[in-house]
């Protein structure tokens, strides 16, 4: 039986993700954090960061402050991911792109009252 692993990702991986994939879908102004894993923290990942978030980013090397292993102030880790997976699998998922769509849809589903 064949294994396929998934490349690792380095900084020049993840800037890639983050200019072809993440920071066209965000909205003018907003305010990006990351956490501080190695490939978060290359050279190249923190210029491209600088440039595209002056002074709005978080993260390891970041101008912006953030208090490290915080859980009280990240309730995305606490709460909005236990709360799309149960959405997620409140249904029978038949193969990976219906899981896709189900994620998508249970994303874009999410409201205000939801997260305040």
């Amino acid at each position: 039986m064949t294994q396929h692993h998934a490349p690792t990702v380095t900084s020049n991986i993840y800037l890639d993700m983050l200019q072809l994939y993440a920071v066209p879908q965000f909205p003018e102004g907003v305010i990006f954090q990351q956490n501080g894993t190695p490939p978060h923290y290359g050279n190249i990942v923190r210029e491209f960061l600088d440039t595209t978030f002056p002074q709005r980013w978080i993260g390891r090397g970041a101008v912006m402050a953030w208090p490290p292993r915080s859980p009280h102030i990240t309730p995305l880790d606490f709460y909005l991911w236990g709360y799309v997976k149960q959405h997620v699998y409140s249904e029978r998922i038949n193969d990976i792109n219906h899981l896709k769509q189900r994620i998508t849809d249970v994303i874009h589903s999410v409201t205000q009252d939801v997260l305040t």
